[in-house]
């Protein structure tokens, strides 16, 4: 009979703490692996949870989280560009060196079940008004790079029977356990709070964005689907597709006051939007929350107290963390 126990490496960051709280709730045995890099107190609140704090690029330590376990969710990585690049060989080592030597782990303990998360930033710039899961891959960093090269092992390699799903998660936005201020939703809704402005860099780009909830919805609608139905798929994961200059005017329409929005030039002209109709098809999900529900959530966790003074200290920003960590 094989094992229930899903297995979340990473389960102590953004989407993984989210995660994990909505996975025990529903009742569905849990581990986690992670290095607790941001600190276990996250978790402290979650129970009944199995923890096993470790670095997946250590076989001692996956070997012991992967006991009786039956499904794999994999969302460990050094995570947006910033932190990638402040140590390209940490990156290279977390992203993409460990994740073969990992699966192989899986295989030899018997999982039945792999969930990837990879990113829609695999697609890099696309002129098509939706970009879909059949679109070719043209990532235009190291960690989109990584994220493709994954994609590609985990699809290729000889894994048995093991079932093999990826998603493609638009950037998620949104009120976590191991809050984030280093993502574009967050980062406009924090600086309005916290400096009575906003500034967007460019303005007219497209992005995709995934409220927090719904990301995690996502994950435990793939644990409970049809096997058949996912195996070997790829999903985009997204529901708002908007402009930067839109998520700011929905940032000030939610705080509700004459915040001023200032306009820079950028470098950084990534637009696309994804189409996610395919996940919908196959096992029935769609999102149900907006980049406003998220704003909200922010806004009313920040008037609850629950962030400390600082929104953009090392608490809440991967780059300074890892930099506190000597990481980089």
């Amino acid at each position: 009979m094989k094992s229930k126990r899903v297995l979340v490496v990473g389960g102590a960051g953004y989407v993984g703490s989210q995660l994990v709280k909505r996975m025990v709730g529903e009742g569905i045995p849990t581990r986690v692996l992670d290095t607790f890099w941001f600190g276990d107190h996250v978790l402290n609140e979650i129970q009944p949870l199995e923890v096993v704090k470790g670095d997946v690029r250590n076989s001692d330590s996956v070997r012991v989280a992967l006991r009786d376990v039956g499904t794999v969710i994999h969302l460990a990585c050094i995570s947006n560009d910033p932190s990638f690049d402040l140590n390209p060989r940490l990156g290279k080592s977390v992203n993409l060196d460990s994740f073969l030597p990992f699966l192989k782990e899986c295989q030899k303990a018997g999982v039945s079940k792999f969930i990837y998360a990879s990113s829609s930033s695999v697609y890099g710039i696309k002129k098509e008004p939706l970009v879909t899961e059949e679109l070719s891959l043209e990532p235009l960093t190291d960690y989109s790079r990584y994220k493709a090269e994954c994609e590609k092992i985990i699809f290729n390699e000889n894994l048995n029977h093991m079932v093999r799903c990826v998603v493609r998660p638009a950037t998620v936005c949104g009120y976590s356990p191991r809050q984030r201020f280093d993502l574009v939703v967050n980062i406009l809704t924090a600086s309005a709070l916290t400096h009575g402005a906003i500034t967007v860099m460019g303005g007219s780009q497209y992005r995709p964005n995934l409220h927090i909830d719904d990301m995690a919805e996502s994950y435990i609608s793939l644990l409970n689907a049809q096997e058949s139905k996912i195996d070997n798929q790829i999903f985009n994961i997204g529901s708002d597709n908007l402009t930067l200059s839109e998520i700011a005017q929905n940032v000030k329409d939610v705080i509700g006051k004459e915040l001023p929005i200032k306009v820079k030039d950028t470098d950084d002209l990534r637009s696309y939007r994804i189409e996610s109709r395919k996940i919908k098809d196959a096992i029935g999900f769609e999102p149900k929350r907006s980049v406003r529900n998220a704003i909200e959530d922010i806004v009313k966790n920040f008037k609850d107290n629950k962030f400390g003074d600082n929104l953009f200290g090392s608490d809440y920003m991967n780059i300074k963390k890892m930099q506190d960590l000597q990481l980089g």
